[in-house]
């Protein structure tokens, strides 16, 4: 029987009685493990018999709902070790008032008198620059600076009088007319600063003017640098760094005298924009290219109160640059 499962398996497959005899072995498998369920449970599986003890589902219920309570106040010890910690980690530092130095008072005094940590610290960066408060209004222009801390500290600062130094006494008696000068004494002829064109200056006129160095010289220029020009005098205040003495130098002798560098608001690219100080938002920028390109070539600043992501106050500071 065995020969002829073979031999019909090579005449209908075409195949070698060696693979023939494989296939068989194969099939024989397949049906057992086909069959060996349905025989474990016909006849072997009854001569192990199972409990027949009914379920307590009361007991079952009772387990469930311990394990809700216990993942409940799991999670809230878990939130309430989580706030502790971060509260500990973090205290609150009371606000205390008292007369201060601006240009004295350690980042801890500062902090105790409620400016932020990072004010503080740019405010110790500034004096390590050389920067001096002459006046209290000086304050508000550290940038970011809160105004409502400074209308609370602004009866607490307390500055120190800044003397210059007295000019030789002159020798106008009429005693001493015929005695000679001392070695010492020399005559010395303030130097007259004219007013200049700060689109055009370079560093070596700034630098000759009070309250401003060789670094904040450089900061200025590429402040200008970066807007193309200044169209305003104004626009001086918007410098980091610049005190209430530098700042009215700067606005004495420094002119605005010639034009801006503008840019086609129509044929611009979204990274020209960008390279303008007032323009470094790209999400504006690309927003101001698909209204164009949605609703043709802006005609006039008008225009640009359309597009809703420019603020009055945006469209103001960026107007001059703008050509169309």
């Amino acid at each position: 029987m065995f020969r002829r499962i073979i031999d019909q398996l090579e005449d209908y497959f075409g195949i070698s009685r060696k693979q023939a005899r494989a296939g068989f072995l194969l099939i024989l498998l397949s049906f057992v493990l086909i069959w060996t369920p349905f025989v474990f449970r016909r006849w072997i599986l009854p001569h192990f018999p199972v409990s027949s003890e009914p379920v307590n589902t009361q007991k079952l219920d009772s387990i469930v709902s311990q394990l809700k309570i216990d993942a409940v106040a799991g999670e809230a010890e878990k939130e309430n070790s989580y706030s502790k910690k971060e509260y500990n980690k973090i205290p609150e530092r009371p606000v205390r008032l008292f007369s201060f130095d601006p240009n004295t008072a350690s980042i801890e005094q500062l902090q105790e008198l409620g400016i932020p940590n990072f004010i503080a610290k740019r405010i110790d960066k500034y004096r390590s620059k050389g920067g001096k408060f002459r006046k209290k209004e000086d304050l508000l222009h550290i940038y970011d600076f809160p105004s409502d801390v400074y209308k609370n500290l602004e009866s607490y600062i307390k500055l120190p009088a800044f003397e210059t130094k007295p000019y030789p006494p002159k020798y106008a008696d009429k005693s001493y007319k015929n005695y000679p000068l001392p070695k010492d004494a020399r005559v010395f002829t303030k130097a007259v600063i004219a007013p200049f064109d700060i689109n055009i200056t370079d560093t070596t006129q700034l630098i000759r003017l009070k309250g401003i160095g060789s670094k904040l010289s450089v900061r200025i220029l590429k402040f200008r640098d970066g807007l193309g020009g200044f169209h305003s005098t104004s626009q001086f205040s918007e410098i980091f760094g610049l005190d209430s003495l530098a700042l009215s130098e700067l606005t004495k002798y420094a002119k605005v005298r010639s034009g801006v560098k503008k840019i086609n608001i129509n044929t611009a690219t979204a990274e020209e924009l960008g390279q303008h100080s007032y323009l470094r938002n790209k999400k504006i920028n690309a927003v101001i290219i698909n209204y164009r390109a949605q609703h043709g070539p802006y005609q006039s600043i008008d225009d640009l109160r359309k597009v809703r992501v420019l603020d009055e106050k945006l469209i103001e500071k960026i107007g001059p640059y703008l050509e169309f």
